[in-house]
């Protein structure tokens, strides 16, 4: 299996192995790496992965994707990166399937897939305690000798899960860059409390596509690269444009059908609908993936806060990023350039069309999609999004109603389900990922359920308690820590500063 740019038009395509893909991050001429082919799942190998546990599943569709890696150390690196140490159970239970990706059953046949019991409670640990391990092997492999100078850029829990996956990793550094007032109160505390040696972080004042686009243009200074390669280190990412972080993230789609045919809930080959919220689409075009290798997915529903540039493409093919940008309670979602739908324009259709779509976004700010894309697309994918008082209204009722409590994520997806539902009256089982702890966001949640003189807004601990207290969910021992943890980054600056931050690890 061999990988390709997005965006390389030529006769003879430059070609990388897996390894290659996951050292660079991002291909030469600014596209993502994507594999020649998708490989497919048959009913034998769902057979073999209803016995397995999850970490034999996560090396299991590691190997398919990862043919140059040993599937004896894929194994390894698995069972250490899912261990129940980096993964604990739930002490209120109520969940099945394989952990640390449970499923929780709420009414009507939707199924919440709890992505968020790692060492930073948010559904990225699901891939950045296995992508480092990735990441070494990869270094390894291709004799590499440099350091591998980590650059990411976070709306809110990629920066945190990236840190605690990359800290103190030998031949690695990483620097972190969040946006100014764009990330909770909790995710800002995580990062800034940050422990080890080799890691950095730096708020950049503005919104994420500010410094999403100060990263890419890093990556795009030849310059500056030569004056890494000269200071003995390279540019890599932990963002999802990098393949590395985005593979796991099919592990756990494929393991939750497979965890719905364990349980009796589904019959063999039951259609199910996943709704995924996004706003760079890497967690949706991962579960796409599952549905190619052959997870019996209908549709995917891609549910949008009210940034919803993801909803307004799906629905007309134009995608523009044109319009007024919005800070929401749901930060990680707060996104107008979704870098990895590049990587579902490329395999619908073709480099040559990607290449003037991303040329034609990155001059004017939007592109057209041919129609005969869009009626593709459409066939597969739904959107729908939520505003601020929809959402808060969605952890209100899920509270009332299921005695369940939801992040501001996770509620735009329920809400985005039900619009679905509505409007098309397809009642399909639905997995529903659920990407954050609701105490990493206990402000809004506490206003949703009623949660009288929380001191959510003004003390962030109080916060944290007064919700625990009102609902009795244990607050999650990695948000807790860090209240102790002095602060070790506190600097701000311009995206224009950017560029000389990773030279000073």
């Amino acid at each position: 299996m061999l990988y390709f740019s997005t965006r390389d038009v030529s006769e003879a395509p430059r070609s990388v192995s897996a390894a290659e893909a996951i050292k660079e991050g991002l291909a030469p001429d600014g596209g993502l790496y994507l594999p020649d082919e998708i490989p497919a799942l048959t009913e034998g190998d769902f057979d073999d992965l209803l016995r397995m546990d999850y970490a034999e599943r996560a090396a299991f569709i590691l190997s398919r994707f990862l043919p140059d890696y040993d599937p004896e150390l894929l194994r390894e690196d698995c069972r250490a990166a899912y261990a129940p140490d980096r993964f604990p159970a739930d002490e209120k239970g109520g969940t099945f399937g394989q952990r640390p990706a449970p499923l929780r059953p709420l009414s009507d046949g939707i199924f919440a897939l709890e992505l968020w019991h790692g060492p930073t409670s948010a559904f990225k640990d699901m891939a950045l305690q296995i992508m480092p391990r990735l990441l070494s092997r990869a270094l390894s492999m291709t004799g590499e000798k440099r350091t591998a100078q980590i650059l990411v850029a976070t709306s809110g829990d990629t920066g945190k899960a990236a840190l605690e996956g990359y800290r103190d990793v030998p031949g690695t550094a990483i620097t972190v860059f969040y946006p100014t007032g764009g990330v909770s109160p909790m995710q800002a505390r995580q990062m800034q409390t940050t422990r080890g040696s080799n890691v950095n972080v730096v708020a950049v004042r503005g919104n994420f596509d500010d410094a999403q686009n100060g990263v890419k243009a890093i990556f795009a200074d030849r310059e500056l690269a030569a004056e890494a390669d000269a200071s003995g280190f390279f540019f890599s990412s932990a963002n999802s444009i990098n393949w590395g972080r985005l593979v796991p993230q099919i592990v756990y789609y494929v393991s939750a059908y497979c965890d719905l045919l364990a349980s009796g809930r589904i019959r063999r080959g039951e259609r199910v609908n996943a709704a995924v919220p996004t706003g760079n689409f890497g967690n949706i075009f991962a579960a796409w993936l599952a549905r190619e290798m052959g997870v019996p997915f209908g549709r995917l529903i891609c549910a949008s806060n009210r940034n919803n540039v993801l909803t307004d493409f799906i629905r007309t093919g134009i995608y523009d990023r044109r319009r007024e940008f919005h800070k929401t309670m749901s930060p990680s979602m707060d996104i107008l350039i979704s870098s990895n739908l590049e990587r579902l324009l490329y395999s619908l259709g073709g480099a040559k069309l990607t290449r003037e779509l991303m040329a034609s976004l990155a001059k004017e700010g939007r592109y057209e999609a041919p129609h005969d894309l869009t009626d593709r697309l459409g066939a597969v994918f739904a959107g729908y999004f939520l505003d601020e008082e929809e959402t808060s209204a969605a952890i209100g009722e899920t509270w009332r109603t299921e005695g369940y409590l939801v992040d501001p994520h996770t509620a735009v997806g329920l809400g985005a389900v039900k619009k679905f539902r509505e409007e098309t009256g397809d009642a399909a089982p639905v997995i529903l990922a659920s990407t954050a702890s609701p105490f990493k966001f206990a402000a809004p949640v506490s206003e949703a359920i009623g949660v009288k003189e929380s001191g959510a807004e003004d003390d962030l601990y109080a916060g944290l308690r007064a919700l625990s207290a009102a609902t009795g969910w244990e607050i999650p021992a990695p948000l807790a820590a860090t209240e102790t943890l002095p602060l070790r980054f506190t600097r701000v600056i311009d995206p224009a500063g950017m560029a000389g931050i990773p030279f000073e690890l």
